[in-house]
């Protein structure tokens, strides 16, 4: 799972493992949106994250009803942190299996979060949640944040995901993309079909690419 915060919104990226071939696309998101404004990417165990993004849409709910306005992303991630804390404090509770990260445009602008199954809440400029983290982080720290935009970041998010992802080990997947952008109106939305597929036809040439030099390599090496 990758979330880039760029000059103009945010991008959220999730690899989508599909588990069976006859299993409808769009029954098994890992994208959810929370607020008009807002959307939360999740890993993890899929039940647990239910209930984060659950949560999330309550207190999203309850700070519209209450103050009649949409609730600032640093106080919808404190609250969501401050929630998935509170079972890690007794034993007759058990912790969250799941992680997540929140983006968000308020009127202070683009925001990425990562909230922790501690608790625990970080603000970034890009992260990256799962497999391959470490990998896809030293991939993140090559791009400059006050000049990409969202629409190529949706190619280096789907770019880093399907780099690092092993097609002989790990099961069949499929990129998951979601932005809250001036292009979108500052709402969070599900990337238009054309803009992802685009983006993942790309990512597999320079998969393809990348393989075909490596193996280059080994061969002049022999």
């Amino acid at each position: 799972m990758v979330g880039i915060r760029c000059k103009d919104g945010v991008v959220l990226g999730v690899e989508k493992v599909i588990p069976n071939k006859m299993l409808v696309r769009t029954s098994n998101r890992r994208i959810y949106n929370v607020d008009l404004h807002a959307g939360i990417a999740t890993t993890g165990l899929a039940a647990d994250a239910r209930q984060i993004v659950n949560r999330a849409r309550s207190e999203a709910r309850s700070y519209r009803t209450f103050y009649g306005s949409e609730i600032p992303s640093d106080v919808l991630c404190q609250r969501v942190a401050g929630f998935i804390h509170q079972y890690t404090l007794y034993w007759y509770l058990r912790p969250f299996g799941a992680s997540v990260l929140l983006g968000s445009f308020d009127k202070d602008g683009p925001a990425l979060y990562m909230v922790e199954p501690s608790g625990l809440c970080y603000k970034y400029f890009a992260t990256a949640i799962g497999k391959h983290m470490r990998s896809a982080k030293t991939e993140l720290e090559k791009i400059d944040f006050k000049k990409i935009t969202c629409r190529e970041a949706i190619k280096e998010v789907a770019r880093i995901i399907y780099k690092f992802h092993d097609d002989i080990k790990e099961k069949d997947f499929e990129v998951e993309l979601s932005w809250v952008s001036e292009e979108s109106g500052r709402k969070h939305q599900f990337v238009p079909e054309e803009l992802r597929a685009e983006a993942v036809r790309i990512a597999q040439e320079l998969k393809k690419k990348e393989e075909m030099d490596d193996s280059d390599d080994d061969d002049e090496k022999e």
